[in-house]
């Protein structure tokens, strides 16, 4: 996870949003799992006594990977284009159950000998992967409220590409005399996505990663990929909840609350995920048997006047 590493993987990710901004108004959301935790490592490091909360870190990283995007999003897109970062906050539950049960991995992957250690010198929690490898977690509360949405308005009706949200949000809650304060967390990025893409009132909310669709029957002899379904046939699926269950989850709560389309798929397939030649559509029952739910250039497709389309970019596809 070096700087060089970042710099390549955001590049290639800017090249296809930059294919993709040039027919259709965009906002881009990205993951940090991987860089929240590196920095929350380094902070232990400093001084174990004092480590950093995660709001903070949270901010740092949307300041950090927002940067690289937008620096790689202006070198790809044409001359005159306009393009801001900002860091938003999202306020949560403070009684939401999922701070008694960290479930979110961040950082890197431990050898059992390490996580003992880890967990020992920081108190931290610590889960096996799939891999056998293991993880620190933290809490991951649901998204209630994006601080701030009238900003990102303003700034897509002046004709800006907005990076936003990024790791699902700053996580604030507030107290009883209204005042905001930043909590131990991270926020489940696939629900704030999905909130900012009904805030903005998108089109299309992209969920892209680095796998080509969902399957059914993920890592076994049988498996298939998944073209169009609808939120009740994705619903019936049994997904891993530490990878493509959020995905499948925030994509079914804004078709369902929305009646508009959430794609899933390869982070270089953004563009035929939208005119509907890859990954994994889901539309309202009404929808998905139609010829003509397609994205095409410009306008076409769409149910308002240059409405944008959400983007939002995995730790495991374009920000590792």
């Amino acid at each position: 996870m070096t700087a060089e590493a970042q710099h390549t993987n955001v590049r290639i990710a800017a090249t296809a949003l930059a294919d993709l901004a040039r027919d259709h108004q965009i906002v881009v959301a990205h993951g940090n799992g991987p860089q929240v935790g590196l920095l929350a490592l380094q902070g232990a490091a400093y001084d174990p006594a004092k480590p950093w909360p995660l709001d903070v870190l949270g901010a740092e990283t949307e300041g950090m990977i927002g940067y690289l995007i937008e620096q790689e999003l202006m070198n790809a897109l044409p001359e005159g284009s306009q393009c801001a970062t900002l860091l938003s906050r999202v306020e949560v539950d403070p009684n939401d159950p999922a701070f008694a049960t960290p479930s979110k991995p961040i950082g890197p992957v431990y050898t059992e000998a390490e996580a003992k250690q880890a967990a020992q010198d920081h108190g931290w929690a610590m889960v096996t992967e799939g891999s056998g490898g293991r993880r620190r977690v933290v809490p991951s509360p649901l998204p209630l409220r994006i601080v701030g949405l009238d900003a990102i308005k303003v700034l897509l009706d002046a004709g800006h590409t907005v990076i936003c949200a990024g790791g699902g949000g700053i996580p604030v809650v507030r107290n009883a005399d209204g005042e905001m304060t930043g909590v131990e967390a991270v926020i489940d990025k696939d629900r704030t996505s999905a909130l900012l893409a009904l805030g903005i009132e998108a089109d299309a909310l992209l969920l892209l990663t680095d796998v080509p669709a969902v399957f059914r029957n993920y890592g076994k002899a049988d498996q298939s990929a998944i073209g169009v379904a609808t939120p009740e046939a994705m619903g019936d699926l049994e997904l891993a909840p530490g990878s493509m269950g959020p995905k499948v989850g925030a994509a079914v709560a804004f078709v369902r609350a929305s009646g508009k389309l959430a794609g899933i798929g390869q982070l270089t397939d953004a563009r035929a995920i939208l005119e509907g030649k890859a990954g994994t559509r889901i539309f309202p029952d009404k929808v998905k048997t139609s010829q003509d739910a397609k994205f095409g250039p410009k306008t076409s497709g769409f149910t308002g006047q240059d409405q944008p389309v959400s983007v939002w970019l995995d730790d495991g596809g374009a920000i590792v």
